[in-house]
């Protein structure tokens, strides 16, 4: 990544075989940027996935970008199903979840705002 300090001091370019791998068995995340007001996070998920159940954020929006896949999401006790290019945001205090409702990976941009830590918790899990 450039410039991954403070706004100001540069940009952000993470290129396709960037950013930093967090290992998740055969699978993982990158990380792709860190900011006080932002971070970005490649997710993948595989067929056993079984989710991240309902839960808000009283601190950040929590939103997605399907890549590749199919998830299905709940938000404000709404089911949605999502294929690629599919965008799903939770402001704060929004419950939501998701799994993987298809057969091979789930692949999403996992944007926060602002950072409240979630990548370094990736790291140290």
């Amino acid at each position: 990544m450039l410039g991954a300090g403070p706004a100001g001091e540069g940009g952000i370019v993470a290129r396709p075989d960037g950013g930093e791998k967090v290992a998740r068995g055969t699978r993982f995340h990158r990380i792709l940027a860190e900011l006080p007001e932002l971070e970005v996070i490649e997710l993948t998920f595989g067929p056993d996935f079984e989710g991240v159940p309902p839960h808000s954020h009283a601190d950040h929006v929590d939103s997605f970008y399907v890549l590749e896949g199919e998830a299905e999401f709940v938000v404000g006790g709404e089911v949605v199903e999502a294929g690629p290019g599919t965008y799903v945001a939770a402001p704060v205090g929004v419950v939501h979840g998701f799994r993987n409702r298809g057969p091979g990976d789930l692949r999403m941009l996992n944007i926060h705002g602002p950072n409240t830590g979630f990548a370094e918790r990736l790291r140290q899990a």
